[in-house]
């Protein structure tokens, strides 16, 4: 058996759906972090409690809610069905891979951020507003590059989160060779197949990786509280 073979897709795959995903929680985590760091607004409890769920939930759970979502028969099926008469969803795709791994490494991403940003003095924002600046622009020359250290500790901790995702990925991706099988998958499927080379040689991968970004993060958040 080529052990390389076996995980060089796996690999290839986790690292493209942990990049993507962290992506997603840049550009949507990081907006709301800041509105949460820094606002008071109707239903602030409600929205952070619900960003927050994919945390405490198993992730069976989570990946349940997404096929309501993105399924045929879901919501995405739904609209696309009304639309152009066929049912289209996203699920048994890299792309739905890439939505759970989303969805379990947002609130990882939000809550780093948020701390992050919370722990930037005031005093700071309020003279780029007396100095003219607008809320968008001291948000992102003010606040954002003084919490860049937190946010960046939880890009890396959303995205090692994302790069082990599981629960959520067979459920919406499944678990097809060639196509949708990540690294966690693959182990999985290396374990039931009693090819415990494979398994050892990916889990011991995984382990450095996401020992690596753990360390990064860790070093990140230390240097913010100081």
């Amino acid at each position: 058996m080529d052990v390389a073979a076996d995980i060089v897709f796996p690999m290839r795959l986790s690292f493209q759906v942990a990049l993507l995903a962290t992506l997603g929680v840049a550009a949507i985590g990081i907006p709301l972090a800041y509105q949460l760091a820094t606002k008071e607004f109707r239903g602030k409890g409600f929205l952070e409690t619900f960003l927050m769920l994919p945390m405490v939930l198993p992730p069976v759970v989570t990946g349940y809610y997404l096929l309501l979502l993105i399924g045929r028969a879901g919501v995405l099926g739904k609209v696309t069905k009304a639309l152009t008469g066929t049912a289209v969803g996203l699920t048994f795709t890299w792309q739905a891979a890439v939505l759970a791994s989303f969805a379990v490494a947002l609130p990882l991403g939000i809550t780093t951020a948020r701390s992050a940003i919370s722990a930037v003095d005031r005093a700071h924002s309020d003279a780029s507003r007396i100095l003219g600046r607008s809320e968008l622009e001291t948000a992102v020359y003010v606040v954002l590059p003084l919490a860049s250290r937190g946010i960046i500790a939880g890009l890396a901790l959303a995205f090692a989160r994302g790069l082990g995702e599981f629960g959520a990925t067979i459920m919406v991706a499944g678990n097809i060779p060639g196509r949708t099988n990540t690294m966690a998958l693959e182990i999985y499927n290396a374990v039931i197949g009693g090819s415990w080379e494979t398994a050892t040689t990916l889990v011991l991968l995984f382990t450095g990786v996401s020992a690596g970004f753990l360390l990064v993060a860790n070093r990140l958040t230390r240097v913010v509280t100081k």
